[in-house]
Order: C-alpha cells, then structure tokens, then sequence
C-alpha cells in the first residue's frame, strides 16, 4: 500500500511539475528572457534580450531587440502575424507566399502574401546560432508550414477528430477519479499486532502510541498524496484538450503564463507537506523499532521510556519540519527565479546579527537541547520551576508549557528553568501525615496503619501502582491536635495522588470499625463560680415587680 502512494505521489508530480511546464514552455514566453551579451554597452536599457513570436499558441522563432525596444518590436511582428494569419484563412483559394528579399540594408526581410512581417537582424541570426542568410530561409520554412496546418486546423474534419480525442480525455479523467475516489474511501491496513511476548507486554502502552501516531501519518500523506493526483489528473487533462483546437490554445497559453508561478509554489508547498508527514512516519517507525529491541525493560522503566520517546520524537519531528521548510522555501525561491546564491552567502553574516540579536533564543536552544538529553522532565511528567508547576504539555527546544492544578497554561522559556523539580521521575512517593487523638492507644493505631497498607499492597487493583510495601515511620510530631503518624507508600510516576486518596479513605474506615477516633479541634471553658453568682443576682434585680 505505502509502494502505491509513492507511487501516485511520484505520477501527480511529472504530471503537474513535469509535463506541464514542459508542454507551457513550448507555447508560452519563458519567465527570464534570455539576456544576449553586448560589447561596450553598459547601459541598461541598451542590453540585448529576446522573446518568442508565436502563432495559435505555438512558439515559432525568437528575436531579439535591446531591452527598452524589445516589447515594442514583438508586439508589432505579432500584430502583423494575425494579420497575416487572418487574411490567409479568409481566401478561399489557400493562397500562401513567403519569401524572403534582401532590403537596402543589406539585412533579408520576411514577406508573407506581399505584407512584410520582419526584418532579421544580426542579432536574431546570432541568437539561434546562425547567420542572416541562413537564418532568414529557416523562418520562411517555420512561418509556411505552421500557416498551413493553422487552415488545416480549422477543417471541419480535423475539428470532428480532435473532439472525440477531447471526448475520450474527459471520459479518461472522469474513471480516474472515480478511481482515486474509490481508494481514498478503503481504509488503511492495520499494523501487525504485537507478539506474545513478556518485553512487549512491558511496551505495549508506547508500541500502542507509536502504532496510533504512524497510521495517522499514513492516513495524512495518503490524503493528500490523492489530493495531488486527482488534481494533477483533472489539472493535466484540462490543458490537454485546450491544446487540442487552434481556438482555445492561445487562451490555454495565457491562463497557464498567469498561473504558472502559482501552481509551482502549491505543488512544492504540497511535497513539503507529504514529505514532512512521511519524515514523522519513518520517525516513529524507528522509535517503535527501538522499543520493541529494548532490553532490561521493567514496570518502572516502561513508564519513563514511555515519556522520553515522546519528547524525543516531537524534538526531533520539529528539528525535521524546519529543515524541510526551510529547503521548501529555498525551492521556492528557486521557481520564482531569485538567485538563490548570494542569499546562502549572507547567510553567514545574517546569522551573526540574528545570534546577536537573539541571545535569548540561543539560550532558550541550549538549555533545551540538554534538558532532553540529560532527561530532566519530559512530556507527561509533574514538575515544579520555582513558584509554579503543573503536567508537562508540550516542550520543544525553546520552551516548556505546563497545566496547572487550575488548568492555567504556563509558558516557561528554557533558559529561564534554573532548578527544576520533577515529581514524576521514575517513581513518585505518597507522603501521608495521620492525625491521631492523645486518648487513643498509640500502638493499636500504628499496627493498624501498618495493617491497612500490606492490605492495599496486596490488593489486585493496587498491586500494580504501589511499587514497595507501604512504609510506617512511626511518630512524626505532637500536634495541637493530636499525634501525628508519618507513612511512605512507594508508587508508580503520577499515581501517589490516587494512591493517598486511597489509603486515607481506607485508614478511615479501619478507624471507625476499631474506635480510634481523629483529633478534631476543641476549645475547653471554664466559669468561675463567683463570676456566675453575681451575674444571677444582677439578673435577678432587674426583674421588674409586679
């Protein structure tokens, strides 16, 4: 399936950027004109180019004029063409002289049915390799035979032909569409599934993750390489039948001279996008291969290679998207005719100013750079950088951005991440404080600490996030309110919240069942007797009598 999509991708690019450009270019003006050299003119103006006279769309010789003449000179050749054109088409006879009379100059002219259409000059003659006398013969012989075929042409019979040709390139498109229309509705072959075997048991979450990522790469580049090609299809048989008959080929000329430029920018800007998704496919094809090939995996390094592989992938997957962007706009740039040479030469010395300009940034780049290769935190972890923190949501080479508690998303540049606290590096920690009240029996409450966490160890739903058996360190400090018991619990990265919210709901429980109760706050108040004897007998001398 991927063969195929090559495939199409390698057809709908001849057909749009080979075929016609080519079938343009031998029509249509050439974008540069060709810049003839001349001794000792040094003005500007005076500088020799050429351009092509065409007859029905179709380029018959070039001439050449200075710069400043040379619009002018082609306008008037190609004025008195269609002249000529139109005047040999009306005669029912098919009349048609051309010849060629040398003028007072000394330079051979061109008559077509006595009108003059041209003179060569020594400069067209050395434009096409030739000189004057021989050139002259050679424009007689181009400027009869195309005359001829434009009458023949126009024959009823010869039109009848080249509408069944245009009939049956209709009907060609119209069934490769449905075609291209039919595939791109059959879905994608799924990958392989993974073997029975326990490493693969071990990556199936990042396996399953990479799986996911390819087959949407694969679906995108599949997408938009029948995009092209249905383009290319539609795009290439519409210039095809426009070339077909004398009266639509100067319109077909002119509609692609205008779109030319364009079309070349959206095709280049469509490859760069198939091949940046490809890139990503190849990218995670790799990585899953490395997974699968990765020994000594345990439950706790599963987890963390699980996170580090989605950072590098991204990293790398943005590292390869600027490049191919930037060679995108290189090609580009090529299609629009800059030179592109004296931009890679300044290169250099636009980079020291931006490297100047930009301190920042580098800094930003760096400090990137090592936080992915030392593996500082990476995407999905819990960090903290100074008074703020969250769940690590994107990182790339410039900055981090993570969520908050609040759902905030915060930005942080690299260079500005000094210390960093990674909450969720390979194994996390629950670290619980267990108020008990002062009348309690001290040791009945820590064997049933002790008892609630073997308990929740063993459990089948939490054998898997807690790592070790749960760790009672005794009595951590006398509270205001009561004895407080210090408990570690060993976890799995991200889940010593869960695992806390557990074991305090069961800690609870336990208490209420064997009668331990948790200290709540009290306020004692003692009356003094005397005080209360004096407030009853002024109460009492303000009764009113009756």
């Amino acid at each position: 399936m991927r063969a195929k999509f090559v495939a199409l991708a390698v057809c709908s690019s001849l057909i749009i950027i080979g075929v016609t450009p080519n079938l343009v270019g031998a029509q249509i003006p050439s974008l540069h004109q060709l810049q003839l050299p001349s001794q000792g003119i040094k003005s500007l103006e005076k500088r020799m180019v050429s351009d092509w006279v065409y007859l029905d769309g179709r380029r018959l010789f070039r001439v050449a004029a200075p710069k400043s003449k040379l619009g002018e000179r082609v306008q008037t050749i190609q004025a008195k063409l269609d002249n000529i054109r139109q005047d040999y088409l009306s005669r029912p006879n098919g009349k048609l002289d051309v010849t060629v009379l040398n003028q007072k100059s000394g330079s051979p002219a061109i008559y077509v049915n006595g009108i003059k259409l041209l003179e060569i000059t020594e400069q067209d003659a050395e434009l096409n390799d030739s000189d004057q006398n021989n050139f002259a013969p050679r424009v007689r012989k181009i400027l009869q035979e195309n005359l001829q075929n434009a009458r023949q042409e126009r024959q009823k019979e010869f039109l009848l032909e080249q509408s069944k040709i245009a009939a049956a390139t209709a009907l060609v498109m119209i069934v490769l569409s449905l075609g291209i229309y039919s595939i791109s509705r059959r879905p994608l072959k799924q990958f392989s599934p993974e073997s029975n075997n326990p490493a693969s048991d071990k990556t199936r979450p990042i396996t399953s993750l990479l799986r996911q990522q390819q087959k949407q790469n694969l679906r995108e580049v599949r997408r938009r390489v029948l995009q092209l090609t249905h383009a290319g299809i539609w795009v290439g048989g519409s210039y095809f039948i426009l070339g077909l008959f004398p009266y639509t080929r100067p319109l077909q000329a002119a509609i692609l001279a205008g779109a030319q430029i364009p079309l070349r920018l959206i095709v280049i800007a469509t490859i760069v996008y198939i091949t940046v998704r490809l890139s990503y496919f190849i990218i995670d094809r790799l990585t899953s291969a490395f997974v699968k090939s990765s020994a000594l995996i345990t439950p706790e390094t599963s987890h963390r290679l699980q996170l580090r592989v989605s950072t590098i992938s991204g990293v790398t997957k943005s590292i390869i998207t600027f490049i191919w962007l930037l060679a995108g706009v290189l090609v580009g740039l090529m299609a629009l005719g800059i030179d592109i040479v004296p931009l890679l030469a300044g290169a250099s010395l636009v980079g020291v100013a931006l490297s100047l300009a930009s301190q920042n940034l580098i800094k930003d780049a760096i400090n990137g750079f090592l936080i992915v290769l030392e593996d500082q935190y990476a995407l999905g972890d819990v960090i903290n950088v100074g008074d703020v923190g969250g769940l690590v949501e994107n990182l790339n080479l410039r900055m981090t951005q993570v969520r908050d508690s609040e759902g905030r998303l915060i930005t942080i540049p690299n260079s500005e991440i000094k210390i960093v606290a990674n909450l969720s590096s390979r194994w996390s920690r629950a670290d619980l404080s267990i108020p008990v009240a002062y009348q309690m029996d001290i040791d009945k409450a820590l064997k049933l600490i002790k008892t609630v966490g073997l308990d929740m160890a063993q459990d089948q739903e939490w054998r898997s996030p807690i790592l070790d058996t749960p760790e009672v360190l005794g009595i951590e400090n006398f509270g205001e309110r009561g004895i407080v018991i210090r408990v570690w619990i060993k976890t799995q990265p991200l889940k010593q919240w869960e695992v806390a919210r557990e074991y305090r709901r069961r800690v609870k429980v336990a208490f209420d069942q064997a009668g331990i109760s948790i200290p709540i706050p009290q306020q004692s108040i003692w009356v003094n007797e005397i005080q209360s004897f004096s407030s009853q007998v002024n109460y009492k001398d303000q009764e009113p009598s009756n």
